[in-house]
């Protein structure tokens, strides 16, 4: 299932959550032809997976924003609920820079107003084997490198979160070497399914879910998909990326949904839905091999994990 750009629309046009959840039909597609954004998995032995059920209802707004991994608000899925109120995401911009032919600022308000915001279903997988399944917003991200130009010499793109501890005042620990960094390889980065998300559930993008504008890598694990973002940046090489540098025994720079691949530490075989006790099998590349696993055609997914 490929994102287009949509038709413009007013924000008061966008559904609002109560018919999401009404859309069965619209739901049992989304179903059949996409998952979604995957952030790190652990899983529990001695227990069997269930077949998952034809159709995957949303997960209530409240739970997909109070319970979340961003640690520039604290390393507990509560804190960031808790603390990002802190962060102010008007004004906002992103440098975009390196291998483009125009370089230059993309303000955010520049960056809606040529699009909408359109509906699309993604299975959230968060830590401990809990997922969730979120209706995100947003635009390509390939569509908008475009407009930048990108040179011949760009193989990979760069991604970096703000810097700032006296709104993100999990910054003050060291955690991670901050600000928060990410990559993706170009032919990655300009995938119809790559998205800048501006929003889920017909609102805008609250601040513990990475607001004002998050990437949204369908096909990878969720620590890849880097939030509030102020600098893109094309390359030649594969640049640094904060989970892969700090422990790159356990996180690699693809991260790409594999169950036969384990963190070192636990299995990454199943997952389990908030609100559900029952296990469900991890689907390899979160269930969009039909659309990517070309990207990785020849590449051993054991070693480049």
């Amino acid at each position: 299932m490929l994102i287009r750009r949509p038709d413009p629309i007013l924000p008061s046009e966008i559904t609002p959550e109560a018919v999401y959840l009404e859309r069965r039909r619209f739901l049992r597609q989304a179903a059949f032809g996409s998952a979604g954004i995957a952030l790190a998995l652990a899983g529990c032995e001695g227990e069997s997976a269930e077949e998952a059920p034809p159709a995957d209802e949303p997960t209530p707004y409240k739970d997909v924003t109070s319970y979340n991994n961003f640690y520039e608000f604290g390393t507990s899925k509560e804190d960031p609920a808790r603390y990002a109120g802190s962060l102010k995401t008007r004004p906002w911009s992103v440098v975009v820079e390196g291998e483009v032919e125009r370089p230059g600022t993309l303000d955010l308000e520049d960056l809606l107003r040529p699009f909408t915001a359109e509906e699309r279903i993604y299975r959230l997988r968060c830590v401990e084997a809990w997922s969730m399944v979120i209706p995100w917003q947003g635009i390509p991200l390939g569509t908008v490198l475009e407009r930048f130009a990108p040179t011949s010499r760009a193989k990979y793109v760069y991604f970096e979160t703000l810097h700032d501890p006296a709104q993100m005042p999990g910054q003050n620990r060291g955690v991670l070497d901050w600000p928060y960094r990410e990559g993706l390889r170009m032919d990655e980065a300009m995938h119809p399914l790559t998205l800048l998300a501006t929003g889920l559930y017909g609102r805008e993008l609250p601040n513990q879910n990475g607001a004002p504008l998050r990437l949204v890598v369908p096909w990878k694990y969720g620590f890849k998909s880097i939030k509030s973002i102020v600098r893109i940046r094309l390359d030649e090489r594969q640049p640094p990326t904060s989970w892969s540098t700090s422990n790159p025994g356990e996180y690699g720079f693809y991260a790409n949904v594999n169950p036969e691949v384990d963190h070192p530490r636990w299995s990454q075989r199943y997952e389990r839905r908030i609100g559900e006790l029952r296990r469900r099998p991890t689907l390899p590349f979160n269930g969009y091999a039909d659309e990517v696993a070309h990207l990785y055609a020849g590449m051993d997914l054991q070693r480049y994990f």
